[in-house]
């Protein structure tokens, strides 16, 4: 029971390589990448908003008072923001690598490390939820690895595109979409080995909107501005509006 849903989860976490290697099939132009950027965008705050959040949410309107349940959800959401935005400060700014590359290939790698950041950070939990699901319930785990499978392609792409861009290494973008997926079926394994007394809907629920704040920062702080640094505003934002709806899409079909 245990190895089946571990398999199901890697399968899962490995989709995210499968966004990588659809994204290197072109080369990406000045246009793609403007579209990409807000394509990312648009796909982690779909996901933040519309998937991680409700869920969350209707864990703690259960177990507290309406008042503290909103507190409670701010605040850790307001946490997540900060801690994205820690993030970002630790990270060089694009005029550090641009003795190496241009600015707008150093542009593109800073934005391709907060995203992959930011997903690995989510890909843990999800990693998690599925493995523990899988055990208790494998229909129901299969039918929950499928749903995150399907949601990872895009994450996937968002993290190749560009990575692709920036160092012009496809094996170097593929690698860093398939590593991004690993955080699942590891942080799983992980958890369940060390950390499975302490894993209660409390913990995991509120690491759920922690991170949907890590990605709403991530999204709106860094990926759009990126986006809309190359000069194609039309481009982010047809490539935003496309990412929300593959996303809202995905989320309808397979909840």
């Amino acid at each position: 029971m245990l190895w089946a849903a571990l398999l199901v989860t890697t399968l899962a976490g490995l989709s995210t390589g499968l966004g990588g290697l659809l994204s290197l099939l072109h080369k990406p132009t000045d246009r793609m990448m403007a579209a990409s950027m807000g394509f990312a965008g648009g796909v982690m705050l779909t996901v933040s908003l519309m998937d991680m959040l409700p869920g969350s949410l209707g864990y703690y309107r259960r177990a507290l008072p309406p008042f503290s349940a909103g507190m409670a959800m701010a605040s850790l959401l307001a946490m997540g923001m900060l801690v994205a935005a820690l993030l970002e400060r630790c990270l060089p700014e694009e005029a550090a690598w641009a003795g190496d590359m241009d600015l707008r290939r150093a542009r593109a790698l800073r934005s391709a490390l907060v995203t992959g950041l930011a997903l690995l950070l989510h890909n843990l939990p999800e990693g998690i939820l599925t493995l523990f699901t899988g055990v208790a319930d494998p229909q129901l785990g299969l039918r929950l690895a499928l749903a995150i499978a399907l949601h990872n392609i895009p994450e996937g792409i968002a993290v190749a595109v560009p990575l692709y861009y920036a160092t012009k290494s496809r094996a170097k973008a593929a690698g860093a979409a398939f590593a991004s997926g690993l955080a699942e079926p590891l942080g799983a394994v992980l958890a369940y080995s060390f950390l499975h007394p302490y894993l209660t809907d409390a913990f995991l629920n509120g690491l759920m909107v922690l991170i949907a704040g890590v990605m709403s920062w991530v999204s709106v702080a860094e990926l759009l501005p990126a986006g809309f640094a190359f000069g194609k505003k039309l481009g982010t934002a047809v490539g935003f509006a496309l990412g929300a709806l593959v996303m809202l899409f995905g989320i309808a079909c397979l909840s």
